[in-house]
Formats: structure tokens, C-alpha cells, sequence
């Protein structure tokens, strides 16, 4: 503990450099903004902003995505609870309790709970973090080229397989990702392929083209005339928002579930923060004395989800950031953000880059901090812009992403491949894939790739290192468990309902 005390004191004077807590707030509020706003997510901000890291150093660049993330994950409640607009799925089932409080008067003390619970779940997920990375460390030293290369394996299977839809179709978009990941000049050999004999792709596919594409152009794609914001005349001030002592006492204990519930889930890569919501609401409606209370202003209804959500995103960042396997897109784009910099992810983050990883502890601190102080004052300039009429911000937006790719390598060519994917990805998005599995599988499949030579080279080509080395074997294991698991589901779903019609027509038969 006072070894955790003394790196976590070091990443404060990091996060308070001047140019570091400068990027920092400027992510937090680009991100509170953000998550306000319909149709406008972490996942296209960052990808609009993804060029802004090639020019700035490291730390800060990391910090400001960071705060993208997390500020989105705040400003996303004001408008599920104001205005019944779940501007990100996550806040799709914070309507459910919160817009009816909103309708009985009671939208401030909403908003309240969630300020509160959202700063509980963060604290406690960033001090899992402070105490879990040093046991990180000690076994940082033990992964080797096949270690790492099963742990990627589990991370792009893990995203594949627990994204929403089919199983099928997440593993399809997966293959897909790795093959834009493919092209290009191979690392090793040093030939060009899948470039279709185009010399721009010599270097391979930017990453925020991709991004840009995918997540910006194509939900701007999907969602215009679909977004619609509705008018309000919601007024909520600074004394509205305290919740009475009843309020409280109900709120407690589903704010410490929900943390609970969102902290486990964390850890478990693949798992988006929509699901663990969800799972958060559901748990409360389950061991509630009153479930018909939910769904009509439940305070509990409010507490738990937004709870799960905040303690979700932080822990997020234990795998991503110390073991390489990101838990969702967003944590994809902020990996790729630390490989365009050159910093490897993977066990050795923490001990190579000490900097970055405990500046980016310490930045969740203050950045919470900073929400929590800057969205009591704001809520009235908040609920304004949810007045801005969604065919403003889509060409502003679009605007900004051609700016933002052009001048990453001043090159047209790269203008052309976001919009070739944006149209490609609102085909994906239309057809019910998924697209965040593009992602892992782009920034994953070269590492995994790489260390898989890595590791045919050092055996002198036998598979069979991989199930002698204990960790290697462990990671393998997982990856087949989620596969099976995955088959077992599927035959459930589809075949057992026909065995039963089958069964259920030769007995009307005999009859």
C-alpha cells in the first residue's frame, strides 16, 4: 500500500503539470459536451480528435481521451433524465426511472443522485485500480511473446463474441478488422500487400480514418432525420438538485451495487457499459419489495444503473491499459492512440511508462472532481443545448472530420478513405453488425500477428509452446471456454426450439 501511495503521488505531480491539466480539462469538457448532445458519442469525438495526438506529446494526449470518455459518461444523464433522450445506450434504461421523476417535479434531485453516485463509482473504481496494478507489476516480467499473443487472442475473441447481435456477425466484423489491420508493408519481410496496388496504402490504413469513418460518417448516416430533439422548458436549479434525506437513504445501497456490479464487469474485457446498466437495473427491480415502484420514478432506478456505469468505465482501464485487452471501441482508439505514439501497451506499461499510467490514475481524480463542480452551475446551459437542431451539428461535425484527416498527412487520399468507410459502415450498421469489433481487430490482429511470429521464431516453429508455458495455456483456455460457451447459447436458441416444433408435430400426428 505505501509503495501504491507513493506512485500515486507521483502521477499528481504529473496530472498537475500545467500542459497536462490543460489537455485534461479541455478533454472533460469536450466530453461533458458531448455526451449532452444527441447522436454525438465518445467514439466519434475521439475519432474526430484522434489527429490532434499525432502532435502532442504522450501523457497529455492520453489524458484528454481519457476525459472524452468519462466526461461523455456524465453529460449522457442530463438528457436521459431532462428529456427522456438517451443521447448513448448506456443511458437508454437511466430514462426509464429518471424522466418520470422529471415529470413529478423531482428531474433536479434525479440529477443530484446521479452526480453523486457517478463520483462514488469512479472513486471506488480508481482505487481498484491503485491497488490492482502493483500485483500487475510482479507478474509484468513473466509475459512473453506467447503470453501476450494469448492474451490478445482473448481480447479479440472476448470483443467478437460479447458484442451486441448475433455471435456469427461479431466474429465476421472481427476477421474484417484484421484484415484492414493486414495491409500495408509487412513488418518482418518487408512486402506490400493488400494495398490493391495503391502506394498511399503502403503504410496501411490510419487509424483515424478507420475510426472516422466507422464511428463518425456512418452514425451520422444512420441517424439523420432519425434524431429528433424534443422541445423542454425544464428548469433546474442548484437547490433543485438536492435530494432529500429519503431520497438518500434509498439511493445508498443501490449506488453501492451498482458500483459493485459495474467494477466486476470492468474487469471483464468485451463487456460494453450498455450491458452492465442493465444488469445493474435489473438486479434492483429483482430484489426490490416493490417492483411496480420502477419504471414510474424509482429512485433506485436512478442510482444503481448510473453507478455501474462510472465504476465500469474506470475499471475498464485495468485491462486495457496493463494487459493490452481493451474492453470496448473506446478503449481500442485509446490503445492504438498509445501505439501511434510508440508506446507499447501490455504488462509493461506500468513499469516502462510509470508517467503515463499514473498521470492517467491521478487525471480521473481531478477530472471527477472537475465534473461534479462544473455540471452543478451548467445544467441550465445543458438543457440549451439540447435545443440545437441535430441538421446543424451533422455538417458541422462532418466539417470537422475532413479538417481533422486532411491535415494528419495533408493527403486527399485519406478525405476519400474515411468516406469510403463511412459509407461501408453505415451498410455494416443498416445490415444489424457491429462495428466496434472492426476496431479491436484492426489495432489487436498486428500485435497478435507479430507476437505470433515472434513466438514460432524462439520455438523454432512449435505450437506446442503455447500450452507449455502455465499463463499462455490459462489465456487459451478462457478464449475456448468463451467459444464453447458461445456454441452452447447458439444451439439453445436456434436448435432446441426446433427439436420441440419437431416433437410437438409427430405427437399431434399420432393423435
Amino acid at each position: 500500500m505505501p509503495h501504491s501511495l507513493t506512485d500515486l503521488w507521483y502521477g499528481f505531480t504529473v496530472a498537475l503539470q500545467p500542459g497536462n491539466l490543460m489537455w485534461s480539462v479541455f478533454g472533460v469538457l469536450i466530453g461533458n459536451l458531448i455526451g449532452v448532445l444527441p447522436g454525438m458519442g465518445a467514439l466519434t469525438t475521439i475519432s474526430m480528435l484522434l489527429p490532434l495526438t499525432y502532435v502532442i506529446p504522450p501523457v497529455p494526449a492520453v489524458l484528454m481521451l481519457a476525459g472524452i470518455f468519462y466526461g461523455s459518461q456524465y453529460g449522457g444523464a442530463i438528457g436521459a433524465i431532462l428529456l427522456n433522450l438517451p443521447s448513448h445506450p448506456p443511458h437508454a434504461v437511466t430514462c426509464l426511472d429518471g424522466y418520470p421523476m422529471t415529470l413529478a417535479g423531482r428531474g433536479g434531485a434525479a440529477l443530484g443522485i446521479t452526480m453523486m453516485s457517478s463520483f462514488f463509482a469512479a472513486s471506488f473504481g480508481i482505487l481498484v485500480m491503485i491497488f490492482v496494478s502493483p500485483l500487475l507489476v510482479q507478474v509484468a516480467f513473466k509475459f512473453g511473446p506467447t503470453e501476450i499473443c494469448a492474451i490478445m487472442l482473448l481480447g479479440l475473441i472476448a470483443g467478437a463474441t460479447m458484442s451486441r447481435g448475433a455471435p456469427l456477425k461479431g466474429l465476421a466484423m472481427t476477421l474484417f478488422g484484421l484484415l484492414c489491420g493486414a495491409v500495408g508493408t509487412d513488418v518482418i519481410s518487408g512486402t506490400l500487400r493488400y494495398n490493391f496496388s495503391m502506394t498511399e496504402l503502403a503504410d496501411g490504413v490510419e487509424l483515424g480514418a478507420l475510426c472516422m469513418g466507422l464511428f463518425g460518417v456512418a452514425d451520422f448516416l444512420m441517424s439523420i432525420n432519425r434524431v429528433k430533439v424534443k422541445p423542454t422548458n425544464a428548469h433546474v436549479s442548484m437547490k433543485d438538485m438536492r435530494p432529500t434525506r429519503n431520497e438518500m437513504k434509498k439511493a445508498f445501497w443501490p449506488m453501492i451495487r451498482g458500483t459493485m456490479v459495474g467494477t466486476l464487469f470492468g474487469a471483464m474485457p468485451g463487456t460494453g457499459p450498455t450491458i452492465t446498466t442493465f444488469i445493474a437495473y435489473a438486479i434492483e427491480r429483482k430484489i426490490a419489495k416493490d417492483p411496480t415502484r420502477f419504471g414510474h420514478g424509482a429512485i433506485e432506478g436512478v442510482a444503481s444503473p448510473e453507478a455501474a456505469s462510472h465504476s465500469k468505465t474506470q475499471v475498464d482501464f485495468i485491462p486495457t491499459m496493463s494487459l493490452g485487452i481493451p474492453g470496448d471501441a473506446v478503449m481500442a482508439l485509446l490503445l492504438g492512440a498509445l501505439i501511434i505514439k510508440g508506446v507499447q501497451p501490455g504488462p509493461q506499461l506500468i513499469t516502462e511508462h510509470p508517467d503515463i499510467f499514473w498521470g492517467l490514475i491521478a487525471s480521473f481524480w481531478i477530472g471527477n472532481v472537475l465534473l461534479v463542480i462544473l455540471n452543478v452551475p451548467m445544467i441550465g446551459v445543458w438543457v440549451r443545448m439540447l435545443r440545437v437542431p441535430y441538421k446543424f451539428l451533422y455538417p458541422t461535425a462532418l466539417l470537422f472530420i475532413c479538417i481533422g484527416v486532411y491535415t494528419t498527412k495533408n493527403s486527399l487520399f485519406d478525405v476519400g478513405e474515411v468516406a469510403v468507410l463511412g459509407v461501408l459502415g453505415a451498410v455494416f450498421l443498416a445490415l444489424e453488425f457491429p462495428v466496434s469489433p472492426i476496431v479491436l481487430g484492426f489495432v489487436l490482429g498486428p500485435m497478435l500477428e507479430e507476437n505470433f511470429r515472434r513466438a514460432m521464431l524462439l520455438s523454432h516453429g512449435e505450437l506446442s509452446v503455447f500450452v507449455a508455458h502455465p499463463i499462455s495455456a490459462t489465456f487459451l483456455g478462457f478464449s475456448l471456454l468463451l467459444l464453447l460457451g458461445q456454441l452452447y447459447a447458439y444451439i439453445r436458441k436456434v436448435r432446441l426450439p426446433r427439436v420441440r416444433a419437431r416433437g410437438n408435430v409427430l405427437a399431434n400426428s399420432r393423435h
